[in-house]
This record gives C-alpha cells, sequence and structure tokens, in this order.
C-alpha cells in the first residue's frame, strides 16, 4: 500500500521577491510563471501573497531540486513598510517596471535604494524586468532608456510580458541562475578559508531549469532554506 505522504522532496528552497510600484503587472506575472495563465482583471495586492514552484536546476554537471517561493509585494506607498520586512529573507529580487508608464521606471531608483538598505547584503541579485511589452502602441520607455538604467546600476535587464508570457521564464531563470551561482561561491569560501576567491562574476555556463509543476501555496515546505 502506497504511503499517505506524496511531497516531492528538494534540495534548496530559496526565496524571490517581486518589487515594483502597484499596476506594473507583479501579480500577473507570478501567475504567469506558476500557472502559464494571465488573468486580465486587476486586483491590487493588499500586503503580501506568494505563488510556489518546482524545478531543477543544472549546471556545472549537476542537478538540484528547487522549491521556489515567489513573494509578491504591494506597490502602494501605505505597504512600504510591510514589504521592506520581507527583504532579509528574500535571496533574489524580480524588480518590474511597466513600459506603458514613466513614472514606475522612475520610481526604479527608489525601489533599489531601499533594497540596498533593507536586503540581505549591500549588492542583492536583482534582474530588472520592464514588463507590458505587448503593448507596444502604448509603450513610453524605450529599450535604450531601460538599458541605460541597467547598466548604470550593473543589472541584467529583461522585457517581459506577463500577458503572453514572453521572457517571464527566462527572467527567473536568471535570476535563479545569478543566486545559485553566488550560494555556490559562498560554499567554496566556506570550505577553504585560506584561498583567496577571484572578484564575484555572474554566471557564463547557461544553467538550465527544468519545471517540476507549481505548488499550491496553502502549505509551506518544510525542509530548510539556504541563507548564504
Amino acid at each position: 500500500m502506497a504511503s499517505g505522504k506524496a511531497t516531492i522532496d528538494y534540495d534548496y528552497l530559496i526565496k524571490f521577491l517581486a518589487l515594483g510600484d502597484s499596476g506594473v503587472g507583479k501579480t500577473s506575472f507570478l501567475y504567469q510563471y506558476t500557472d502559464g495563465v494571465f488573468h486580465s482583471q486587476f486586483i491590487s495586492t493588499v500586503g503580501i501573497d506568494f505563488r510556489e514552484k518546482r524545478v531543477i536546476y543544472s549546471a556545472r554537471g549537476r542537478s538540484q531540486r528547487v522549491h521556489l517561493q515567489l513573494w509578491d509585494t504591494a506597490g502602494q506607498e501605505r505597504f512600504r513598510s510591510l514589504t521592506t520586512a520581507f527583504y532579509r529573507d528574500a535571496m533574489g529580487f524580480l524588480l518590474i517596471f511597466d513600459l506603458t508608464s514613466e513614472k514606475s521606471f522612475l520610481e526604479v531608483t527608489n525601489w533599489l535604494e531601499q533594497l540596498r538598505m533593507h536586503a540581505y547584503c549591500e549588492d542583492p541579485d536583482i534582474v530588472l524586468c520592464g514588463n507590458k511589452c505587448d503593448l507596444e502602441h502604448l509603450r513610453v520607455v524605450s529599450e535604450y532608456q531601460a538599458r541605460q538604467m541597467a547598466e548604470r546600476y550593473q543589472l541584467p535587464y529583461i522585457e517581459t510580458s506577463a500577458c503572453t508570457g514572453l521572457n517571464v521564464r527566462h527572467a527567473i531563470d536568471t535570476l535563479l541562475d545569478m543566486v545559485m551561482t553566488r550560494m555556490e561561491r559562498t560554499v567554496v569560501k566556506c570550505a577553504m578559508p585560506g584561498r583567496r576567491l577571484l572578484p564575484p562574476r555572474r554566471s557564463q555556463d547557461g544553467g538550465t531549469i527544468t519545471e517540476l509543476g507549481a505548488q499550491d501555496n496553502n502549505t509551506l515546505p518544510s525542509r530548510r532554506k539556504c541563507n548564504c
């Protein structure tokens, strides 16, 4: 007789936080990634919510099972104090702005200041996403402007569409690769304290991520979380 527990084991529990002004599409972005659907009705997130997904991360000849928790934050000013309380526990950040809203683009600088003040370190792993690239006729932020800002802050920049799904998975895969690379460097540093390490670099090996399926957010996993 089969066991009553049908849980999938994993090697890492990793938390990502989606940040950005209200209305930029953070909730739709995360639903597109976990469920592959787009919700056209706009409902502002109140406080904080999360989605979950299991993936296999493969790089450098090894495969690791990763349980992703994707935290969705409210963009309204009145929820900022609540949002910042979650910064230190997150290991990577999706900073999202709306390509049809210049205000949301200009606010990216303020979000970065908040991140560097409250995150786990002064140089956290961040992917900058220009969302709603499918609305080309309404676009007010050019790709050139966005890439200039990304270069100024040394961030990867990806244009996404929560509506069509364009580059949504690519953005999260990129962030996961950055976080896993950082953790691997930390493990090496802890294991070999007497060895001088080269300055951190972005991963160049093109790690691959295989999806195992979305998880319902009613139950939190009980395995360990990496706090590298």
